[in-house]
């Protein structure tokens, strides 16, 4: 699965040594482990710390529970769309990005969360972009902003959906420091995502592969 664009991040953990996080995939096209790391430049500090984020129990119709520690927040400008599996879609493609970040919150590359959303390829690279983070004591803060859906439904259970992020105001923190790595916001900032689903057999539409542009013309305000 490629997932966000391919580059370096320079983990800053100490004044005097750097880690870096690198991506899976080649090309403009790059490896889920790059949304957040690319977030990682210039620094700033938070000292106040935000609330725990809950476990992910299931919900009544078999769907994990995501809540995100109170220093996270989205903004999905998707309406729906009126058809019932496109809506659906939408639906699971929002809880499946929390998911991702609630498992950095809890530092478990294993959260359920996310694994129920993610299967095969998508899964494995997921896991291990979660590990980098578990790794280096680091978690995510700010706000992600998701737009300009464009969502389709195929043959036998399959769908695709395609949506731009705005990164400008997500950041990576330590939680060891409690500093905050902030970006400049350039264009860059903006991402384009195509996903590849299937709906599961509980009715649920899961990622299996998703690909990304950085800095995409489509998407950029």
């Amino acid at each position: 699965m490629n997932r966000r664009p391919t580059l370096l991040a320079a983990l800053a953990l100490t004044a005097t040594a750097a880690l870096t996080l690198s991506a899976c995939g080649g090309g403009d096209e790059g490896s889920a482990e790059d949304k957040d790391s690319d977030k990682i430049a210039g620094a700033d500090t938070g000292g106040e710390k935000s609330a725990s984020p809950s476990a992910s129990a299931s919900d009544s119709g078999g769907r994990p529970k995501i809540e995100l520690p109170s220093d996270l927040s989205y903004a999905f400008d998707w309406p729906k769309t009126g058809d019932k599996e496109k809506d659906a879609i939408l639906a699971d493609s929002e809880q499946s990005i929390k998911a991702v970040d609630l498992a950095i919150a809890n530092q478990d590359a294993l959260d359920k969360g996310y694994l129920y959303y993610y299967e095969g390829e998508g899964a494995a690279e997921t896991q291990n972009f979660i590990q980098n983070y578990v790794d280096h004591k680091a978690s995510l803060t700010g706000s992600y902003r998701f737009y300009a859906p464009v969502v389709a439904v195929g043959k036998e259970g399959t769908g695709s959906l395609s949506y731009c992020e705005d990164q400008g105001k997500a950041y990576v923190k330590y939680l060891e420091t409690g500093k905050v790595k902030k970006t400049e916001v350039t264009e860059k900032s903006y991402v384009i995502y195509h996903t590849s689903l299937k709906k599961n057999d509980e009715g649920a539409w899961v990622i299996h592969k998703i690909v990304s542009e950085r800095g995409s013309a489509k998407c950029q305000p």
